[in-house]
């Protein structure tokens, strides 16, 4: 049987360049018709480049054999210019070889080219040893192994599991994976931790994927995305009339993404609640994104929710540090990305945080993470907290204001801090000497709000605070319940300076509490509702509603698929509105901060004289002319015993004398704390029984010792 036809178009080139050796230099033109007809037939990129250096190479050997033997030199010579004739063919044959579908190409250990490749990108950009210059992995030692390859005329896929050493946990995300294959995060699929060992995962990885079309009905009833847009959304009674839509991803009916445009129009606000009526949908599956364009909104529709799962804050521990520009991690974006909020910024100072959420929203869980993040960035913290022992973390604060009146205290101590930073450094640019600060005041509203007995004073105090702490190095983060204006005290000053110096976390909120339109409007969140976040995912009544009768179990622990905990939008300056959802807690925070002892405010006037700054008003009976320089201040706090609470107080301890022995103090101690009910500072304790904190603090370790009282955190509490 002779030669096929590909056989000899793969040998011609070669044997007419060996036989070049005694046909002279018209070779040349043998080679080159061998390589015009390897082009004629559609021949492959690498075999005509292969074609080309074989004719080539062995064109110049038959031309110095034809010069070498009509020179009359020893015919051996032009023999041995057949060698690099005779490599080229050679040469040929193996970049020719790895082309046939029926031999592919094997490394020594046995892979594939094609499984190669995904090994050696999986190395270069999760696992490592290897490593760009500049780049950091994603998990140093997380392998790829048992890798299985599946082709087909539609589709590639891989899979494997993710292996670490004893002991390590996978903390290899979806996302991660997608970004280095360049696909989308949809064509994923990771194993459930829960199900596996934490040092291995599995995970399929679609890297080519059968198109899905969308069916469309014979009978015209609108079924597809877009009929069903045209048909709904786009008419002019519907939720974005004069919108067409055009998918950019297609997965199914309850997954997919698009772009919806208004041809010369901008789309303006858009009410979800609407949108999901039109499309048939829960609320919760459906997510808009603002496009750079006022005429777009991208639009992204989903069977569950991206964010249904959550991120685990001990995955994630060592992005809570503050990185170089100033940002911690507070969560993750609808679409995998890190949702990052700045803390600071370099060469300018600190940075504000605005917080909004109700009962049961996640807002402690954000305040928690806040904390934990300045204590390991080393930023030093004055937490005011009016609602006494609402915060697990307040023994991460250099100060902690518990309680109604010391929160008060902690406003008129940070005050105080920026008067005295403010005496000390004239230049606009704040030298950053002394440690940042950041001032968190939970539930404000308490504080700010016209009902409040302290809301001319902490008003004023606030708004100082917004407009000038930042060049200074101290940080405001504001949480309140709703975003209505009551909540800071009908202070314009005090939102848009939040919103202006920082970033803002807005979570669900009460039915007619959450709408950022009208008079609470913010720029870059405008249309939403935080009140239609709804507290549970879809399917939830029907878990619950599956009762287990076992008993109650005291160790379970809450996962992030049993609630909407954390969920909402995220605004960073400069941004749009992103929903997001914030790290779950499944740790407490105060056991990642590693040594818990509170970061330190440098020792200045105010923070020396911090015990009578706290309990001395800073604005007159009408509210008014607030205290401006540090040296007025210190002069009116040494007057004299400070001013006695402004509303009606019931004391425990019955307005008795102050009194220096141990055996009357200790009664008293024990009387407060098991009538109070709460856990108290040492200051706190002290002012209440109208005596020093020096005085109390022996007595309070005097009654631990007996086992009468506790102490966590700083805080006395009754046994």
């Amino acid at each position: 049987m002779g030669p096929t036809r590909a056989q000899f178009i793969q040998y011609a080139p070669a044997a007419l360049a060996v036989a070049s050796v005694t046909a002279g230099p018209w070779s040349a033109l043998t080679a080159a018709a061998a390589g015009a007809g390897a082009w004629a037939i559609d021949a492959s990129v690498p075999a005509l480049r292969s074609l080309i250096a074989c004719g080539i190479t062995a064109t110049g050997c038959g031309i110095a054999a034809h010069q070498a033997l009509a020179s009359g030199m020893n015919p051996l010579f032009a023999l041995g210019l057949a060698i690099p004739a005779g490599a080229a063919a050679l040469a040929h044959h193996r970049n020719t070889a790895a082309e046939l579908p029926a031999l592919p190409a094997t490394t020594t250990a046995g892979q594939t080219s094609q499984a190669q490749l995904i090994t050696a990108w999986w190395k270069e950009f999760i696992s490592g040893p290897t490593q760009t210059e500049g780049r950091k992995l994603i998990q140093a030692g997380a392998q790829l192994a048992h890798l299985a390859i599946e082709t087909g005329d539609d589709h590639v896929s891989f899979t494997g599991i993710i292996t670490l050493s004893q002991g390590q946990q996978v903390r290899v995300k979806a996302a991660d994976i997608a970004a280095v294959y360049q696909i989308p995060v949809s064509q994923v699929e990771m194993g459930d931790p829960k199900h596996y060992a934490p040092n291995a995962l599995p995970v399929t990885v679609h890297l080519k994927k059968a198109p899905q079309q969308p069916q469309i009905a014979a009978s015209g009833v609108p079924t597809t995305p877009e009929q069903l847009w045209a048909a709904y959304v786009g008419v002019p009674e519907g939720a974005m009339p004069g919108t067409t839509l055009t998918l950019t991803r297609y997965d199914g009916p309850l997954d997919w993404e698009g772009i919806a445009t208004r041809e010369r129009k901008a789309i303006g606000t858009v009410n979800i609640q609407d949108l999901a009526g039109n499309l048939d949908l829960e609320t919760i599956q459906i997510a808009l994104a603002p496009a750079d364009k006022p005429s777009q909104m991208g639009v992204r529709v989903m069977k569950e929710h991206a964010l249904m799962h959550g991120t685990m804050l001990s995955a994630v521990v060592d992005e809570l540090s503050m990185d170089s520009r100033g940002y911690v991690r507070l969560g993750t974006y609808i679409d995998g990305r890190a949702a990052l909020v700045p803390l600071a910024q370099p060469g300018s100072g600190a940075r504000h945080l605005y917080l909004v959420g109700g009962s049961r929203s996640g807002k402690s869980g954000v305040l928690e993470q806040v904390l934990l993040s300045a204590h390991k960035s080393r930023i030093a913290v004055i937490l005011s907290s009016p609602q006494a022992g609402t915060i697990a973390g307040a023994g991460l604060a250099a100060y902690c204001g518990d309680g109604l009146d010391e929160a008060m205290g902690a406003l008129r101590l940070a005050y105080a801090l920026m008067l005295d930073r403010e005496a000390r450094y004239r230049s606009p640019a704040f030298p950053f000497t002394d440690p940042l600060i950041l001032i968190v005041i939970d539930e404000a509203h308490m504080l700010l709000s016209v009902s409040s007995q302290y809301h001319a004073e902490a008003k004023a105090i606030v708004e100082q605070l917004t407009r000038r702490a930042l060049k200074r190095g101290i940080g405001v983060v504001l949480a309140t319940q709703t975003p209505l204006a009551e909540d800071l005290g009908n202070s314009s000053v005090i939102r848009s300076q939040l919103l202006i110096g920082g970033g803002a976390v807005f979570l669900r909120c009460a039915k007619g509490q959450g709408s950022l339109v009208g008079a609470n409007a913010v720029e870059g969140a405008e249309g939403i509702d935080l009140s239609r976040i709804p507290p549970q995912w879809p399917g939830q009544y029907a878990k619950v509603a599956d009762r287990d009768m076992s008993g109650l179990d005291t160790e379970a622990a809450a996962n992030p698929e049993d609630g909407t905990f954390g969920l909402g939008y995220l605004l960073t300056p400069g941004s749009q509105a992103v929903q997001f959802r914030s790290l779950h807690l499944d740790v407490p925070p105060i056991s990642l901060a590693g040594d818990k002892t509170p970061v330190a405010i440098e020792d200045c006037q105010a923070w020396r004289h911090r015990e009578a700054i706290t309990q001395t008003p800073m604005v007159d009976q009408r509210g008014k002319n607030l205290i401006g320089s540090l040296a007025d201040l210190l002069t009116k706090a040494q007057q004299g015993p400070p001013v006695p609470h402004q509303g009606a107080q019931t004391d425990p301890a019955g307005p008795a004398a102050p009194s220096d022995g141990q055996e009357l103090i200790k009664p008293r101690i024990l009387e407060l704390l098991r009538q109070e009910s709460i856990s108290m500072t040492a200051e706190t304790i002290a002012r209440k029984l109208g005596t020093s904190a020096k005085n109390i603090k022996p007595r309070l370790s005097e009654l631990k010792k007996r086992d009468e009282i506790t102490n966590e955190n700083g805080l006395w509490r009754a046994a």
